[in-house]
């Protein structure tokens, strides 16, 4: 009996994965796209930035903004912030960060892209990059809509896990310190 109530449980914890997955990937196919690449600049150049930048959606809805980190730091992470479209139509890709999240709080959407491994650089000093602007099924972004975007933005989860880390380590030497004295 416990063997069945297992499997059963497995098997609903499955189908529910593969449920929810199917909704996500059927919600972004629609959905306008945002690509953060590293390509090589066109002619006459990529527009020179520091570590907090402005630019806006080219007036078609779609499009590439070429630039380079001319900021004297490598950036690990990119802030982009908006308020036109929400978050649960945009669709984000990136080929320097591994992680793309977006979100919409008071109208305020957040681009935020992180996560640095062999495969993901981030956006070195002097490297350029693009951010393409593109239209799925007709769903375009809305012309000359203003970003704001500021790189190397402390991640809040990485805070609350060196203090918690941090604050392990204070009460372990607390510990040892009390035992070393009995």
């Amino acid at each position: 009996m416990r063997f069945s109530n297992r499997l059963s449980r497995v098997l609903f914890i499955f189908l529910a994965l593969a449920f929810f997955a199917t909704a996500a990937y059927a919600d972004s196919s629609l959905d306008p796209t945002i690509i953060i690449r590293d390509p090589a600049c066109p002619s006459p150049g990529c527009v020179a930035v520091g570590q907090t930048f402005n630019f806006g959606v080219p007036n078609s809805g779609q499009g590439t903004l070429f630039f380079t980190n001319a900021s004297g730091l490598d950036w690990f992470n990119l802030k982009l912030t908006e308020a036109g479209v929400s978050a649960n139509v945009i669709t984000c890709i990136s080929t320097a960060f591994a992680n793309c999240t977006v979100s919409t709080i008071n109208g305020v959407t957040t681009i935020f892209l992180s996560g640095l491994n062999s495969s993901y650089s981030g956006i070195p000093n002097g490297q350029n990059f693009s951010i393409v602007f593109g239209c799925v099924n007709g769903n375009c972004w809305p012309g000359g809509l203003d970003f704001s975007a500021a790189a190397n933005v402390p991640e809040p989860a990485t805070l609350a896990l060196m203090l918690t880390g941090l604050g392990g380590i204070i009460t372990r030497r607390r510990r040892w310190a009390k035992r070393s004295l009995v």
